[in-house]
C-alpha cells in the first residue's frame, strides 16, 4: 500500500479520492469539543439546537470535519511529508449532522521545487468534502512540503524506522 507520495510522483491536476469515508457520530463530535474545549451548545445540548436554530439539531463542529478531512488524505497527500508549510484557505460549505457519512478528495494545483533545499518541493492542493448526498461541507487548500526521491533513498528507502522481526533460535 502506497503511503504518501514523493515530489515527482504528484501532477498537476490529479484528483485523489480517499477511501474510505467515515460516518460521524454523535460520540466523535463530543469527543472533539471537549478535547478542544469548544463548549458551544450548538455542538454540545440537543435541547438547545433543537428549540434555538435553525437546524434543530446539533451540527458536528466543523474543525473536526476539517481534521477528518486532513486525516483521510494523509494516504494519498502527505504521507511523506516533511512539513505542512500553510493552511491558505479553509471554508466550511454546509452543516454536518451525526449520522452523516463523509468522504473527501483532493486535486493538485500546483507544484514547484524548494528553493532553499534540492531535495524536496512544495505541493498545492485543494481537499473537498462532501457528505453521502453529494453536498460539499468543507473545502481547504494547503501547501505541503514533501520529499523528493533523492531525499528518501539518502535517508534509508521508503520504511526507514521500521525495524525487522527478529528470529528466534530453538
Amino acid at each position: 500500500m502506497q503511503f504518501g507520495r514523493t515530489y515527482e510522483e504528484f501532477e498537476v491536476g490529479a484528483t485523489y479520492k480517499h477511501w474510505p469515508g467515515k460516518t460521524v457520530t454523535e460520540y466523535d463530535d463530543h469527543l472533539f469539543c471537549l478535547l478542544t474545549m469548544n463548549h458551544h451548545p450548538l455542538h454540545m445540548d440537543s435541547n438547545y439546537a433543537e428549540k434555538t436554530t435553525d437546524f434543530g439539531k446539533n451540527v458536528v463542529v466543523g474543525n473536526y470535519i476539517y481534521s477528518l478531512l486532513l486525516g483521510m488524505s494523509v494516504p494519498d497527500i502527505s504521507g511523506k511529508a516533511i512539513a505542512n508549510l500553510e493552511i491558505e484557505s479553509l471554508k466550511h460549505v454546509a452543516p454536518t449532522f451525526h449520522g452523516d457519512t463523509v468522504y473527501g478528495q483532493t486535486t493538485v494545483l500546483d507544484k514547484w521545487p524548494s528553493k532553499s533545499k534540492n531535495d524536496r518541493g512544495i505541493v498545492y492542493v485543494e481537499t473537498k468534502g462532501y457528505k453521502q448526498d453529494g453536498t460539499l461541507v468543507c473545502v481547504f487548500r494547503r501547501k505541503v512540503m514533501v520529499p523528493t526521491e533523492t531525499y528518501i533513498k539518502e535517508r534509508g528507502g521508503e520504511q526507514p524506522g521500521r525495524p525487522e522481526l527478529k528470529t528466534q533460535e530453538k
